[in-house]
């Protein structure tokens, strides 16, 4: 009978062992304008230098880098996020001292960049942790447009990489072109760089069959826009899934009140976004989206009183050339990833 306990107990420990699962916190955040404060003579900088229009001192800048550390930490709970997404940074240099001279510095991220064409440098970029996300390649896509008039925009950043199960992910960062001459207007060059993503996703889907992909970022669209809807072909959740099709975390929720990232005119849109392929959505899955859900952080914090609209806002760093000393004029977004060990 002893023999027997201890027979049981040791496969319950096995099988324990097996199925452990983990957390694998994944983050969305348009960090709203992080320049440095020094002149780079290649590209549209000048607003953010300390005699520029935005009076873009030293102070601000490090106040900049502790209130990002500040959203990270908060989005962590007692973990910092593996891995996070970030758009609208300027350069190598403020993502060294964000990571390596800020407070950030203590979660030990390692970094990548796109270096894309865009004529005020900002560019899209990935922290990750090497100890649950182990970088394997990198690259950038550069979207041209068929119109040659139109202004250049952020390349799209592709990380490959193993996480802890051994497990392969394909991660796509992207900051679309905006809506700034107009959705209409702009529309044709969001569904331009739309289509470059779906071309490199079904490329992934195609050599690997089980091909987990997450695609965040900024859309400057709607879940349900042509660019997202019908190019990008990323479906609501809320259905029947395939592995080898893209779904749109928030398109099931994009329609609801008082409820986005970013606020425009009073009303709250949904413009950054989690997309993933259907494999991870399904239970038998060794990583799965936990919940099959995407959240929005909407911490106290990062929210002032909207004095011309009414309810709340997200609390900038600036309003035009008025330093606020906020955050972003975007909300953070965020997922986990539940990775069995099998």
């Amino acid at each position: 009978m002893g023999r027997f306990i201890v027979i049981t107990l040791f496969w319950v420990i096995c099988v324990s062992t097996l199925l452990c699962q983990n957390d694998l916190r994944i983050m969305f955040y348009n960090v709203e304008n992080l320049f440095d404060t020094k002149d780079d003579s290649l590209k549209n900088d000048d607003d953010f230098l300390p005699d520029g229009f935005m009076h873009w001192t030293s102070r601000k800048y490090w106040e900049k880098l502790r209130n990002i550390t500040r959203v990270i930490t908060a989005v962590g709970e007692m973990e910092p996020p593996a891995l996070i997404g970030l758009c609208e940074v300027e350069n190598d240099s403020v993502l060294y001292d964000l990571t390596k001279r800020s407070p950030l510095r203590v979660q030990e991220y390692e970094y990548i960049i796109t270096h894309s064409p865009d004529e005020r440098g900002i560019d899209v970029a990935l922290l990750y942790q090497r100890h649950q996300f182990r970088l394997l390649d990198a690259r950038e896509y550069e979207i041209k447009f068929s119109d040659k008039r139109r202004r250049p925009t952020r390349n799209l950043l592709h990380a490959i990489g193993e996480i802890i199960n051994g497990d392969t992910l394909d991660l796509f960062v992207c900051h679309l072109p905006s809506r700034s001459d107009g959705q209409r207007e702009t529309e044709p060059a969001r569904i331009e760089a739309a289509a470059l993503l779906r071309t490199k996703t079904d490329s992934l889907l195609t050599l690997r069959e089980n091909a987990s992909i997450l695609i965040m970022g900024d859309f400057n669209d709607h879940p349900d826009n042509k660019s997202l809807r019908q190019t990008l072909k990323a479906r609501s959740v809320q259905g029947l899934i395939r592995k080898d099709q893209r779904y749109n975390l928030f398109y099931h929720r994009s329609h609801e009140q008082d409820y986005g990232t970013y606020k425009y005119q009073g009303r709250w849109e949904v413009l950054d976004q989690f997309i993933v392929t259907g494999n991870l959505l399904m239970e038998q899955n060794s990583v799965q989206v936990k919940e099959n859900k995407a959240h929005i952080f909407r911490a106290a914090f990062l929210l002032e009183e909207d004095e011309r609209y009414f309810g709340k806002k997200p609390f900038r760093t600036n309003m035009g050339p008025r330093y606020l000393g906020g955050f972003s004029d975007h909300l953070p977004i965020y997922m986990d990833l539940s990775i069995r060990n099998l």
